[in-house]
């Protein structure tokens, strides 16, 4: 990849100290609040990490231990000991944010025993604000060559009995499972991401990066709260097959003072190399629909006869739904041959060049290509790696002369059942985590790269962000996806799922979630499944859940039915400029905004789990110099997961600025969906000072805005003024006709409370007065005057009355507030409407 034309310049510090009588030595963050010390006790080598004054890591072991070797665990000295300080901020070809900063300090600790046979093992840290990675290296040397790691010995001694979300390693269905929420020491041995939360409330994420050539690391709990590094074991119960000189990928702590913080943390694409590929221009995320959620629904089936999805006829009325709605791709799964059967225990069967007869390939990527449309091939293999292998290279070539350039692999398989042929032309039978598939999912990343083919990985391998390597790898599963909602015995995922998918398994890199259903109820191909969200909650999905790949998976006729839903679908992009996390708590709530790469837009997604949520967010992240619209998808007053979930309440066009705050109300098991739209200059034109005052009545004044909130699902504002702490500003009416209410605050000598109110209309009449002169007194009203509003009491109630005089007190009180400049564009607006009289 060509070197990013926004690359700082960076700096390199290095000294070496020579350190042979020396056994302790630190590095620190940038910022300083991290702290790792490593030492040798008695020559066995141990790390601590603390952040702050807080002990984070206990003393760690380090070290291997080998087969028919002596182990590499102690009587180490110092040789030397390197430091350097890197900053640079690179350029992602896709991804959540377009710029990233790679800012850490190094420190390289090369050690050697002090006896024979003299092996030497250099140990590398590299301390981020946000976490620490660290690696072995153990160079080239006459008395290591050729080795087999039985055990590596890095530990995690953790100082206290943490929180923790984690799914168990060594089971059949690889990651593909619910996470358990216990204490530290209440865990067995787990996969990776790893999250933590401390009494301190400090939150921690343990994974690797950059697995290369390696087995996969899961953590074992070996006492109290200490985890040791558990490598998935060949079939002759080796770990890793090597010789030097060899790196091992990188072991790494993410820490957070908010959850959130977590979620916009790259230091594990940091630690990967940069990319390998010349010219990624050919790398395009896109959004794509599919032959795939009928088949798990069984209204279609994968392989032959009157119900296969794959034909000619039904991938054509895909690629026409694509096309009209703007979707990038369409998925054909089951359009090759041999998928009859048990495919699962007999992948070696399958043909990645047949296709099926009912499946023409040329006219499906020929009307594809006419309409726009590029069509995504999908290789199931099985977990046949062999079958594959033997195959890859044609199937590649294939997909290449028939245009389709992504490609979604599968390996169904469970357990330690993946074929190998050894050195002796034996079969072995391997994990999905271990170094042969390292290796083998490897491969298949760099064949595909030199055909220009991307890859959506299903049954991975999991993410340790070699995508800044190899965009071409762009999403995987790795999790329990949206399949499981179809016909899991279980009754799918649960609504506190995508509360803690994202501290959990999306840490490590995008997921193909293959959200987007918009029938949630479909009795008659699974009356024991449904999706246990609300349709607001699902149009969430899109922003929460981050993949350069991203599918709308229901059928076509679904979509037709909720066009107005669907519309945000079509509408939220796969690729971002900049991603924020506005409010967390892991198994609760989760908002996220994010800001589309090619247009000023922003999206925000907001989750809840089983509980109904308020939660105020600020909206600061918009640009203080734009005026925008809001396209708001909310759950509607009576919605709920379990007996409303499809009322969803969608309202546009709704005016709002970046000192604005607003309110979100989520539903049991609900969401919100929104796009923000910055106003052209035509925009405000329209929009401004259009409409006429609406009254509202009700029969006690001090409950009146109260009432309308809950009644309207108003109180979405809140805005700051420079005259008075805060002022609540409640929404009546839509658009350009609404109102706000403010009530119970002191302006000066004068107390705005129940009985008392204002309403404003066109709330912004240019950007200098919005700044300086709104209160409690002042409206911007349809007839273009200041206009005063209280409440009067009538024979039927209470109400809001605008008096037929506009007060004098508001522009006269202000004047000598505002500075010189503002002061004349005051005056110059009331003498154009005619209002000068109100300065006397």
């Amino acid at each position: 990849m060509k070197k990013p034309a926004i690359i700082i310049p960076f700096l390199f510090l290095f000294f070496l100290l020579g350190c042979g009588s020396k056994t302790d030595q630190t590095v620190h963050s940038p910022d300083g609040k991290i702290i790792i010390q490593f030492k040798l006790v008695s020559g066995v080598p141990y790390y601590t990490f603390h952040h702050n004054s807080t002990v984070i890591l206990k003393d760690s072991r380090l070290g291997f231990h080998f087969k028919d070797e002596l182990p590499l665990d102690g009587n180490f000295q110092i040789i030397n000991t390197q430091y350097r300080t890197f900053d640079e901020t690179w350029t992602q070809p896709w991804g959540e944010v377009k710029d990233i900063r790679n800012h850490y300090n190094e420190m390289k600790l090369c050690l050697q025993e002090k006896t024979k046979p003299f092996r030497k093992m250099n140990l590398i840290f590299r301390v981020f604000n946000d976490g620490i990675g660290f690696r072995y290296e153990l160079p080239e040397q006459e008395n290591l060559n050729a080795f087999q790691i039985t055990d590596e010995l890095t530990e995690f001694n953790f100082s206290d009995d943490h929180r923790c979300w984690w799914i168990g390693a060594y089971q059949g269905n690889r990651y593909e499972f619910l996470f358990n929420e216990t204490k530290l020491s209440e865990i067995d041995t787990v996969h990776t991401p790893f999250t933590l939360e401390t009494d301190d409330g400090l939150y921690l994420s343990l994974h690797e990066a950059n697995l290369t050539d390696y087995s996969s690391m899961a953590l074992a709990r070996v006492e109290g709260t200490k985890l040791t590094c558990d490598l998935y074991p060949w079939s002759d119960g080796t770990k890793v097959k090597a010789s030097t000189p060899m790196q091992t990928p990188w072991r790494t702590l993410q820490i957070a003072e908010s959850p959130g913080d977590l979620i916009t943390s790259y230091l594990i694409l940091n630690l990967n190399e940069p990319c390998k590929i010349d010219d990624p221009a050919w790398i395009t995320p896109q959004k794509y629909v599919g032959i795939w959620w009928e088949m798990h629904l069984g209204k279609s089936t994968w392989g032959s006869g009157e119900k296969h999805g794959a034909t000619t006829e039904n991938a054509k009325k895909y690629i026409y739904f694509a096309a009209n709605y703007g979707f990038d791709g369409v998925l054909v799964e089951g359009w090759n041959v041999d998928w009859d059967g048990d495919w699962i225990q007999n992948g070696s069967i399958f043909n990645f060049t047949q296709p099926h007869p009912d499946y023409d390939v040329d006219e499906v990527t020929q009307y594809a290509a006419s309409k726009g449309v590029k069509i995504i091939g999908h290789h199931e293999t099985g977990a046949d790696v062999l079958n594959y292998e033997r195959q890859m290279e044609d199937a590649f070539a294939f997909c290449l002369k028939h245009g389709i350039n992504t490609i979604k692999t599968g390996y169904v398989g469970h357990g330690q059942t993946i074929k190998r042929i050894d050195e002796n032309g034996d079969m072995q039978k391997e994990w999905h985590h271990g170094q042969y598939m390292v290796r083998h999912y490897r491969k298949v990343i760099e064949t595909a790269a030199k055909y220009h083919i991307m890859l959506d990985v299903h049954e991975p391998i999991k993410d340790t962000g070699i995508r800044r390597t190899w965009p071409n790898m762009m999403t995987r599963e790795g999790a329990r996806g949206m399949e499981y909602d179809a016909w899991s015995p279980d009754g799918g995922n649960p609504p506190d799922y995508m509360t803690i998918l994202p501290f959990t398994r999306l840490l490590s890199g995008p997921m193909d979630f293959t959200p987007g259903i918009v029938d949630l109820f479909y009795e008659e191909c699974q009356p024991n499944n449904r999706i246990n969200a609300t349709l607001a909650k699902m149009l969430a999905y899109y922003v929460i859940i981050y993949s350069p790949l991203h599918m709308a998976a229901d059928f076509p006729e679904n979509y037709e039915k909720q066009m107005d839903a669907f519309q945000f679908i079509r509408d939220v992009p796969v690729d971002w400029e900049e991603t924020r996390v506005l409010n967390a708590e892991i198994g609760d709530y989760l908002t996220i905004v994010r800001k589309d790469r090619n247009s000023d837009d922003w999206y925000l997604g907001s989750v809840t789990d089983e509980n109904s949520r308020t939660l105020e967010v600020k909206l600061d992240f918009l640009d203080s110099k734009k005026r925008y619209f809001m396209e708001k998808y909310e759950d509607d007053a009576n919605a709920n997961w379990q007996e409303n979930p499809l009322a969803i309440r969608i309202r546009k066009k709704i005016p709002l600025f970046n000192r604005d705050s607003m309110i979100l109300r989520l539903a049991p098991g609900g969401g919100v969906a929104i796009r923000f739209i910055p106003m052209t200059e035509e925009d405000w034109e329209e929009y401004n000072y259009n409409g006429p005052v609406k009254e509202f009545h009700h029969p006690d004044p001090g409950k009146l805005i109260n009432e309308y909130l809950k009644r309207d699902a108003a109180g979405d504002f809140m805005r700051s003024n420079p005259w008075y702490a805060t002022a609540k500003l409640h929404p009546i009416g839509s658009g350009w006709d609404q109102a706000m209410l403010i009530s119970g605050y002191k302006v000066g000598s004068a107390l705005i409370d129940s009985s008392q109110a204002v309403c404003e209309v066109s709330y912004d009449l240019v950007a200098w007065i919005t700044q300086n002169i709104h209160g409690p007194y002042l409206v911007f009203g349809s007839e273009k005057k200041i206009v005063r509003f209280e409440l009067e009491k009538t024979p039927w109630g209470w109400r809001i009355a605008k008096p037929s005089q506009p007060p004098h007190i508001l522009p006269n009180v202000i004047m000598d507030r505002l500075p010189d400049e503002d002061q004349e564009k005051l005056k110059a607006y009331l003498k154009q409407q005619n209002l000068m009289y109100l300065l006397d």
